[in-house]
């Protein structure tokens, strides 16, 4: 039976959404893995998201995808970097690998060039690495975070 992995993906640029998720699913595909996918409205809603995914026991990792484009206020700045330290957090505290296949660019042009078709495809590299990190928690036979919290409150 092949390994269960989660998309969630921001469909805010819906364009940009179809092609990062077109090369998540060839990724997984090549690997043998099952997908489940999960739309969200934008990348901030992606941290809340993956949390659901990781916590779910269900997937051995979640590759989140989405788009963020400069505009003319601080809003960009602010998406990126919770989006970011969300997905990392989810990461960190549940020991469900979960990549950052989110698009943080100037244009729309930057955008679809790192969206597929080319050498650079976000949505490709953050399946691939998730899949990575997941072989490599099953080769150092890891424990989650908070299997290791509930082991140190009982002494051991």
């Amino acid at each position: 039976m092949s390994e269960r992995y989660a998309i969630v993906i921001g469909r805010f640029y819906e364009n940009l959404a179809e092609r990062l998720e077109r090369g998540a699913r060839e990724a997984f595909a090549q690997a043998g893995a099952d997908i489940e996918v999960f739309d969200v409205p934008g990348a901030f809603e992606l941290p809340l998201a993956a949390g659901y995914a990781a916590k779910s026991g269900r997937f051995a990792g979640v590759a989140c995808l989405g788009a963020v484009i400069r505009g003319e206020t601080d809003h960009y700045d602010f998406v990126c970097a919770e989006a970011a330290r969300g997905i990392q957090q989810v990461a960190l505290s549940t020991g469900v690998p979960c990549a950052f296949g989110v698009l943080t660019c100037e244009t729309m042009e930057q955008a679809l060039a790192r969206s597929g078709g080319g050498k650079r495809d976000q949505g490709r590299h953050a399946a691939e690495a998730v899949l990575r990190m997941a072989a490599l928690r099953a080769e150092l036979g890891s424990i989650t975070t908070s299997d290791a919290l509930v082991a140190e409150s009982r002494g051991a």
